[in-house]
């Protein structure tokens, strides 16, 4: 279940610039070069898978650079972080979004609020509590590949 969002916000190195700028943070190349992995990777990616796509691009950043990155990245509203299952997942937080995760192989569908606007008001009508637009909602269950494989006994 691959995710295809594109990041308005780092579209280009140009707007990358800006947008750390803009937070306070100083244009490094390996900051630059973790946005632009997040923003091509259209979705929510592992510190491991991070630093297999920067390998893989000829652009290495050192493991523990990309977690410090991410960190600070998150801390500043920039990018988000997508609990398991298996390891944290960071994304983009470029508009607001939901996620539904699947607890087989960690698969992630990006929900758009406005398809869950109804929910979201029923979840604040019962608890009192309003979700925000962060992508703090979260639906957990399981894709169908991985459906298919525990009707099957597979899994």
């Amino acid at each position: 279940m691959p995710e295809t969002r594109r990041s308005p916000q780092t579209g280009n190195p140009t707007e990358a610039h800006a947008l750390l700028r803009r937070h306070g943070f100083r244009c490094t190349p390996g900051r630059l070069r973790i946005l632009e992995t997040l923003r091509a990777a259209g979705g929510h990616l592992s510190i491991g898978e991070a630093c297999a796509r920067l390998a893989e691009s000829g652009k290495a950043v050192h493991p523990a650079t990309v977690y410090r990155t991410l960190e600070a990245l998150t801390d500043a509203g920039l990018t988000h972080t997508m609990p398991g299952p298996g390891p944290a997942r960071y994304g983009l937080t470029e508009r607001p979004h939901h996620h539904a995760v699947c607890r087989a192989c960690g698969a992630v569908a990006t929900l758009e609020p406005e398809r869950l606007a109804d929910v979201a008001a029923r979840i604040e009508e019962v608890t009192g509590i309003g979700p925000d637009a962060s992508g703090s909602l979260f639906v957990y269950g399981h894709c169908a590949g991985c459906a298919g494989r525990r009707t099957r006994g597979e899994g």
